[in-house]
């Protein structure tokens, strides 16, 4: 009995409490719970005319032309019946600084009352014209760098998942042909082996001295046929030789993504099981020996330590980075996974190389115990001999799939061409445009 009294007695509390709320509540109106949100509907509608043309081509012509009618049209269908517009366009003009606004023209299709909301955009007009013309890599200081780029039909890719060596070797040529005199691809190893004889390809340029050479193949080098059975023994010793000839030719080696000359490839030559690393075939691994054996063909120094390479966690680009990003327009993700982030120690101590960094340094990583920001992610490293340049290294070292632009990236840091940008007939070119709306009818 008692029980049943006092849950009685709740439900008469409750109810009365939700009578007293109902009494008080201060409900919306309905215009302003299920109304139309003016200022979004008339941005939308400015975007939207814009996008598509309409209003620029329209607000840059004369009040009698008939494109204002059309105007009118598109505007009456983009928006609701029960909402009419007010559409003004102002000239702009700048005085000592100061930005200032001239009515244009004005249409609208009916008186607005008292409750409306605009929103407002600026129109560039259809005939102002944008030209970009980059400075060619070396122009500034006399020199004709070509970009050599490794096409080699004969040789495959590792750690590029989800590329060919070719497929990015069209990416690379788009990217940064417009940058260079000279662009050529390297279309076999054989040819591969004339660059490293310093022998001019067919339709070459004048010299293969201070180019770019751009190795599509990620953590593969291609291998000429005839320095096959030189380096049988020992491909380690390839990579040496490849050292020296960027000394020799003061080139800038460009390794796209992971750990560089950890293999080499060549699918005419290596045709048997042995000869197919991780299923790829034509493919021999190299191992970390590649790239110290390569350090030390290009600094003539002892590389101490076998494995120079860590994973890193999460690295970001740096400022200096990002804002090379907005004035090339090459605009890769700004974090990335460093899985192959090579020992500074090394590479700046060890070998003296000179590093122009992509990549905030790493942090510390409290699980592994390692000191990460010992180890750079991406970096071009020069050798410097007499104050004078002897060769560089370029090398992206983050996980796979590759970006090319973060490669083309960090070779646009290191020569930094200047980017010409020109704008034609550009004076009174923007206008203001205000669309503002109202609501009419009941609610």
């Amino acid at each position: 009995m008692m029980r049943t009294v006092e849950v009685i007695f709740v439900i008469v509390i409750l109810l009365t409490a939700f009578v007293i709320a109902t009494q008080f509540a201060v409900l919306p109106s309905p215009s302003q719970a299920y109304g139309t949100n003016l200022r979004e509907l008339s941005q939308s509608t400015l975007e939207t005319l814009d996008a598509d043309g309409i209003l620029s081509a329209t607000v840059f012509e004369d009040k009698n032309d008939p494109a204002w009618g059309d105007l009118q049209k598109a505007l009456s269908a983009s928006l609701p019946p029960n909402i009419v517009y007010n559409l003004t366009v102002y000239d702009l003009s700048a005085i000592g600084g100061v930005i200032s606004y001239q009515l244009n023209h004005s249409i609208s299709d009916a008186n607005l009352g008292a409750n409306s909301d605009a929103s407002s955009l600026l129109v560039t007009s259809p005939e102002v014209t944008f030209t970009q013309d980059p400075q060619k890599v070396g122009e500034s200081t006399g020199q004709n760098i070509t970009l050599y780029i490794l096409n080699c039909e004969d040789a495959n890719g590792w750690w590029i998942t989800g590329y060919t060596g070719q497929s990015l070797a069209t990416e690379f040529y788009n990217l940064l042909s417009p940058y260079f005199t000279n662009t050529m691809m390297v279309n076999s190893t054989a040819d591969l082996g004339r660059l490293l004889n310093g022998t001019l390809l067919p339709d070459g340029v004048e010299s293969v001295e201070n180019s770019v050479v751009i190795n599509t193949f990620g953590e593969a080098v291609p291998i000429p046929s005839f320095l096959v059975d030189d380096y049988s023994t020992d491909y380690s010793q390839y990579c040496h030789f490849l050292g020296q000839k960027v000394n020799t030719y003061n080139w800038t080696w460009v390794s796209i993504v992971g750990y560089p000359f950890y293999y080499v490839t060549n699918t005419l030559d290596f045709t048997g099981p042995s000869d197919q690393a991780w299923g790829i075939y034509g493919m021999k691994q190299v191992g970390p020996p590649g790239l110290n054996a390569f350090l030390e063909g290009l600094t003539d120094e002892t590389v101490d330590g076998t494995n120079i390479m860590s994973p890193v966690n999460v690295v970001y680009l740096r400022s200096t980075a990002l804002e090379n990003c907005s004035y090339y327009g090459i605009y890769p993700r700004p974090y990335h996974t460093a899985s192959r982030a090579l020992y500074n120690e090394t590479l700046l101590g060890d070998c003296g190389l000179v590093a122009t960094e992509l990549f905030d340094s790493p942090q510390d990583d409290p699980e592994t115990g390692i000191d990460e920001s010992y180890y750079i992610p991406a970096a071009t490293y020069t050798n410097v001999e007499s104050g004078f340049g002897h060769g560089a290294l370029t090398t992206i070292g983050l996980t796979r799939t590759p970006d090319p632009r973060v490669a083309a990236l960090a070779l646009l840091m290191y020569y930094r061409p200047t980017v010409y940008r020109s704008e034609f007939e550009a004076s009174g070119t923007s206008r203001l445009v205000t669309l503002q709306l109202s609501q009419q009818g009941g609610t």
